[in-house]
């Protein structure tokens, strides 16, 4: 199986191809940071070993999609047509980052036919926790995301050495309630905000972890149904008819 993952909800973007294990690509790219891992991910079989190539973009400008996506491939020395599901990070978060990955989904999916590769949503609040997880936190955790308006998006999760738990639903919280549970001593961790509460912890989306995440799914969707995670109610205020002057 392959899949290719993309994860660009943060500040921290990144591709990532997950197959089995096969020969160490040979080169690495000089623009882009590459990442391999060998893991055997929750849901997958134990005598299963998956390869990660990951391709990690930083900075304030807009993703690289398609460079990201040559760069990944051709690490993991992988063609397009063997890709055989695609699974996107639906956020919360950068909203913009969010819907180019969907419509890179998209557009993969309405390019290979009639025997369309498979697509797959994840929470990237989801994927935070786990990636947490791998970065060896344990116990219970706050994901934290600027949700703006003064507003953040919460989840919580309780963290073990090979499993992990939703406590806590996704929901929108004030600043106020963040600033409370910190002063309690709670743990937070997420992309941007989470280094700035003294229980914080900086730890990003990553699409090799959302990649191996997909092993274990098989909720797959249609492209024109992938939605970025957006708990707000949406509104819209019709504008006043412009005055009309009568000579």
């Amino acid at each position: 199986m392959k899949i290719l993952a993309l994860e660009f909800s943060s500040s921290e973007r990144s591709v990532a191809i997950v197959q089995g294990r096969g020969p160490r690509p040979a080169t690495e790219s000089d623009s882009l940071s590459v990442h391999e891992v060998a893991s055997t991910p929750t849901g997958a079989s134990k005598d299963t070993s998956w390869k990660v190539a990951e391709v990690v973009e930083s900075g304030a400008l807009g993703a690289n999609a398609i460079g990201m996506i040559e760069a990944v491939l051709c690490q993991a020395q992988v063609e397009r047509e063997q890709i055989e599901r695609l699974v996107v990070g639906l956020g919360p978060g950068s909203y913009n980052g969010i819907r180019l990955a969907i419509a890179v989904a998209q557009g993969w999916q309405l390019a290979s036919g009639e025997e369309g590769i498979k697509l797959l949503g994840i929470s990237s609040a989801e994927c935070i926790a786990v990636q947490g997880q791998e970065e060896g936190l344990a116990g219970r955790v706050n994901v934290v995301i600027d949700a703006q308006r003064g507003e953040f998006y919460l989840a919580g999760y309780d963290l073990e050495a090979k499993a992990w738990n939703a406590v806590e639903p996704l929901r929108l919280v004030t600043l106020q309630e963040v600033q409370r549970r910190d002063s309690a001593g709670e743990r937070f961790i997420g992309p941007d905000v989470a280094a700035q509460l003294r229980g914080g912890r900086r730890v990003f989306p990553r699409a090799a972890t959302l990649g191996l995440l997909a092993l274990g799914r098989n909720d797959f969707v249609a492209g024109e149904k992938l939605e970025p995670i957006y708990l707000r109610q949406t509104s819209f205020v019709k504008a006043t008819p412009p005055r009309r002057l009568i000579p």
